[in-house]
C-alpha cells in the first residue's frame, strides 16, 4: 500500500503541475505546451501504476478500495499542502518519487 501512496502523491503532484497557475507558483514560470503535454501523461501514468500496485499487492476485492483510499488521503495531502507549504508539497513529490522503488522492492 505504500508503492500505491507514494505513486499516487506523485502522480497527483504531476497533474498539479500540468495547470499553468500551480506550475508559475511551484516553479516560478508558465509551462510549455509540450511540457503540460508531459506532466498530464506523467500523471495519468502513475496514477495507473499506483492502481496496478494497490491490485498486484492484495487483488481486485481489497486493491480497489485500498487504492480508493490512497486516492483520498493523496489527494487531501497535496490540496492541504499547496496553499501553506508548496514547495514541500514539490518536494514530497521527488521524495516519494526517488523512495517507490525501494517499496517495490520492499513489497516482494
Amino acid at each position: 500500500m505504500l508503492l500505491a501512496l507514494l505513486l499516487c502523491y506523485g502522480g497527483f503532484t504531476a497533474l498539479c503541475l500540468s495547470m499553468d497557475r500551480h506550475h508559475a507558483e511551484l516553479l516560478g514560470r508558465k509551462p510549455s505546451t509540450r511540457r503540460r503535454q508531459l506532466m498530464t501523461l506523467a500523471g495519468w501514468l502513475l496514477l495507473a501504476l499506483s492502481l496496478w500496485a494497490a491490485v498486484a499487492a492484495t487483488g481486485w476485492g481489497l486493491g480497489l478500495v485500498e487504492w480508493c483510499a490512497v486516492l483520498m488521503l493523496s489527494a487531501l495531502l497535496l490540496v492541504l499542502l499547496l496553499p501553506y507549504r508548496p514547495r514541500l508539497a514539490l518536494s514530497l513529490a521527488g521524495v516519494s518519487l526517488l523512495v517507490s522503488p525501494v517499496a517495490l522492492f520492499a513489497q516482494y
